[in-house]
């Protein structure tokens, strides 16, 4: 198109400045006169005229027609070589606008190219790509901008040849992180490599991109390179794999998560779930633990702040297959009550079949939490919080011995070999190869106990005064040896040492709360009576109230994760993180919950219950809300028991809580009740009417939902309690003010005809009931919806044909009198569109057949042209399919 600047440049080319050397008129030429001038131009005619305009618009117009220029001439390939060569002449503009414009149209030409330029192979790599690859050195900003989110969208099309990756842009990118490059081109450079690292691979960011990246997290000069490594160390870490990333990746994690500006602390705790997910676990324990807590003591808020957001994350990473997180659950006879596989979504993740809880890995797996404990208060008390170099982090490594790093080289066999009473027993005639295994490095040395003693029968009525084993002293033992109790020996002992505390404390009645509940089954090491026999507690009812302060502290203790992260996580709930961390950081304990829970197994439940209560009645909706949402998850990993016992009076007080927290338990309804045993499952029956009452009646969506969710939830009860208790909801909602709550009902309906199919009495009542209230309804929309559900019934195959014939056609077909047009209309469209397709109703042995075809005679012959258009069309129109989706448009 012509604009202002070529109408001046005419003007100006007549005598005397737009005046006519014949006459004293002005002559204005008309702009249709330059848009014939243009239409008579070659394509490429047309580049040539504007290419090199003073104007910039013009030059701006020349880029924006290039790709249109290609279209029109695509059957020339020289031709088109000849519009690349414009282009390329075109880059050189002086004008940034231009430059960035040519940029943008870059990707949209590459694509053409690729797909109908095959007889071009060089044109993208000539012409293209050395544009892009120049214009990332740019001096212009937005030029620069341009060519960089150019350069990933042809790296994500897979538009460039990976030879020319390697040859033609990693190398100009390397060279624009250099250390005498500008500041604001190197820091665009590095974020363009850690973007483009997860899309060329292994081989090429380790060759290429890796030694310029570690150099460049140590760039002390500019603190925005820097954040930007730390911004993209997880990526990095999941390219180059576990074994680059422990060897030269985690020195400068180090170092970052110690820098001096808070900016890039903060980013490493952004990220610091990946970087964990790509070491190995020895690594991610002994290192790593220490390394974020620092960070959540950081004396930058935002740094703490960001750092507990991602706690949750981080614990889970050391989630494992032997972590025994349980996620089948047993009962009585050992065998499982769910055996079908299941798939969650959430902070769960997805799960089919889940490991067993009986599963167990034979050994003793070191715990090294607290020689981590002690070394990170003194990391934390000595450097201050995140201000720790990487050296002073790394005296971890001494915390553990080379032959306890892999738990396979101890010395287990021979372990289990002992005597029961030098398994506890630290005695100086112990091998030195012995000395060094896990149980015997972590734990102080277990004094000799006389076992004999604790093997005789202790009446209850001299139980108080048994030989001497001081009750606190045993429950210390017991601590010791209770995060071991993979190992079958040390099992035993346990088991021992407990029948001993309770033996003791039998007679007196009193409650050893701080015992971990243990499964039923006989002790192999004891003769005691039935009478003095300790009757092990299911895992569910603990004596919780029983716990005084340090028993309780005890409780909270696990081996599956540092026990300082788990106590950083429990905190998150205290009300003073919320005034000097994050005002929401409740809700991020909310949000991560149920990866916890996992990570830690249902075996360690008891860690993380009183923080769950905690957070079920916080005073922030968000956070129960959070939790609303994820209860079925939770639900999952604690099984049947626990979730009986700890979610069910949660969930039952998010019934009663607003409506944004109800919609998130009404969402996941039928997930979370499917897990309840049957009994417990019923008596929800009584309180899903409850859901019809909003504390917004406008709010259509939650009846909607409610309508869904009473569909799922049609299999988990019988069909006596569906015809008592979800069909009035059914009919309530069919009735409703908002059409899409009542086509959902609609649906509901017929899956309830199906769920009473099998039960003759009920159907008949139901189908009866369905004639009263609806086909003989006062309202049209009554009597539509009866004609709708018939429909539905005979498309789902809902109930027989013969059933249908019997309780729902005579009815249906008294509508062809009905007043109202739109219910004859939908009336037509079910006869010829879902009866009629039946052989059953064409068949002349059919009683209702005379009357079927009275009736579409009848709507053949309405006053009504869309009631007649739709019993007249023929069952092979093409327009059938389309009016049929029409059928909500043209009644409601």
């Amino acid at each position: 198109m012509a604009d202002l600047s070529l109408l001046q440049d005419s003007q100006e080319d007549t005598d005397g400045y737009g005046y006519s050397s014949e006459s004293d008129a002005i002559i204005i030429p008309s702009a249709l006169d330059f848009v014939s001038q243009d239409e008579m131009l070659t394509p490429l005619g047309r580049i040539d005229k504007y290419i090199n305009s003073e104007n910039i618009f013009n030059r701006q117009m020349v880029a924006r027609s290039i790709l249109e220029t290609l279209r029109v001439i695509s059957d020339d390939d020289r031709e088109c070589v000849c519009v690349l060569e414009r282009m390329e002449r075109l880059a050189d503009d002086s004008e940034p606008t231009v430059r960035a414009e040519l940029m943008e149209q870059i990707p949209h030409i590459a694509i053409f190219c690729q797909e109908n330029r095959p007889s071009i192979p060089f044109a993208f790599s000539k012409y293209l790509l050395p544009v892009v690859v120049r214009y990332l050195a740019d001096q212009n900003n937005l030029v620069r901008k341009t060519s960089q989110a150019a350069l990933l969208v042809l790296l994500e099309q897979e538009l460039i040849d990976r030879g020319d990756v390697e040859s033609l842009v990693c190398p100009v990118l390397v060279d624009l992180t250099a250390p005498d490059s500008n500041d604001d081109v190197k820091t665009e450079a590095m974020a363009i490599i850690c973007k483009m690292a997860p899309m060329v691979g292994k081989d090429i960011t380790e060759r290429l991109f890796l030694p310029r990246f570690c150099e460049m997290c140590c760039d002390c000069r500019m603190f925005h390179v820097r954040k930007v490594c730390a911004a993209n160390f997880g990526d990095m870490c999941s390219v180059v794999g576990g074994e680059a990333t422990e060897e030269l990746l985690l020195p400068r994690f180090f170092q970052l998560c110690s820098d001096n500006v808070w900016g890039v602390r903060k980013a490493c705790a952004e990220c610091f779930m990946s970087v964990s997910s790509a070491t190995s676990p020895e690594v991610r324990r002994s290192k790593l633990s220490s390394l974020f807590i620092s960070l959540i003591s950081d004396p930058s808020r935002w740094v703490r702040q960001a750092a507990f957001q991602s706690l949750g994350q981080f614990i889970s990473t050391f989630a494992s297959a032997c972590s025994n997180a349980g996620q089948y659950f047993r009962d009585s006879s050992g065998e499982s009550d769910w055996t079908h596989s299941t798939k969650t979504d959430g902070a769960c993740g997805s799960s089919a079949e889940m490991p067993c809880v009986a599963q167990q890995q034979n050994g003793v797996s070191h715990n090294p939490s607290n020689c981590e404990e002690q070394s990170l208060d003194d990391d934390v008390g000595e450097e201050g919080g995140g201000e720790q170099t990487a050296e002073v982090l790394s005296a971890d490594d001494e915390c553990i011995p080379e032959e306890t790093e892999n738990p396979s080289t101890s010395p287990e066999p021979n372990l289990r070999e002992k005597s029961s009473e030098n398994i506890c027993a630290a005695s100086p005639d112990v091998p030195d190869h012995e000395l060094f295994n896990s149980f015997h490095y972590w734990r102080t040395p277990i004094p000799e106990l006389d076992l004999n003693l604790l093997e005789e029968d202790i009446p209850a009525s001299t139980a108080p005064a048994a030989p001497a084993l001081d009750r606190k002293y045993l429950e210390e033992l017991i601590e010791n040896l209770e995060p071991h109790t993979d190992d079958p020996d040390v099992k035993a002992q346990v088991d021992v040492l407990t029948a001993a505390l309770r033996a003791t404390v039998f007679d007196s009645r009193i409650e050893d709360g701080f015992l971990e509940p243990r499964p039923a089954q006989s002790n192999p090491f004891s003769s005691q009576s039935a009478s003095t026999q300790v009757s092990c507690y299911d895992e569910d009812s603990e004596a919780s109230d029983s716990l005084n302060p340090e028993d309780e502290q005890k409780s909270k203790h696990q081996d599956v994760v540092p026990q300082a992260l788990l106590d950083q996580y429990l905190s998150m709930t205290d009300p003073s993180r919320a005034q000097t961390v994050d005002m929401e950081i409740a809700k991020h304990c909310a949000y991560s919950l149920p990866g916890v829970a996992l990570t830690l197994g249902r075996q360690n439940w008891h860690c993380l219950r009183d923080t769950y209560e905690t957070l079920a009645s916080d005073m922030q909706w968000k956070v129960r809300r959070t939790l609303a949402f994820s209860i079925h998850e939770l639900a999952l990993i604690l099984g049947d028991h626990l979730t009986a016992a700890d979610l069910v009076p949660v969930f039952n007080s998010f019934l009663k809580d607003l409506d944004e927290v109800r919609i998130g338990v009404l969402k996941h309804l039928y997930h979370f009740l499917k897990l309840l045993h049957q009994d417990t499952r019923r008596k929800y029956l009584y309180q899903l009417q409850e859901f019809l009452v909003t504390d917004n009646s406008r709010n259509w969506r939650f009846r909607s939902e409610l309508a869904e969710q009473l569909v799922l939830l049609l299999e988990l009860y019988s069909p006596q309690d569906v015809h008592d208790y979800l069909r009035p909801l059914a009919f309530c909602l069919c009735t409703d003010r908002v059409s899409s709550v009542r086509w959902t009902s609609y649906r509901l309906v017929s899956e309830i005809i199906r769920k009473l199919s099998t039960c003759s009495a009920l159907l008949v009542n139901f189908l009866s009931e369905l004639v009263d209230k609806f086909c003989h309804s006062s309202k049209w929309s009554g009597r539509q919806a009866f004609a709708f559900v018939c429909q539905l019934s005979i498309e789902e195959e809902c109930l027989t044909l013969d059933q249908f014939s019997e309780h729902m056609l005579p009815p249906l077909l008294q509508l062809a009198s009905d007043p109202v047009p739109n219910v004859r209309v939908l009336l037509a469209k079910t006869l010829r569109q879902t009866l009629l397709e039946r052989e059953y109703f064409l068949n002349s042995a059919n009683c209702h057949q005379e009357a079927l075809e009275h009736t579409l005679v009848t709507l053949q012959t309405d006053v009504d042209k869309d009631v007649k258009y739709f019993s007249c069309i023929h069952l092979g129109s093409n327009r059938l399919n389309e009016d049929a989706m029409s059928t909500t448009s043209s009644t409601y």
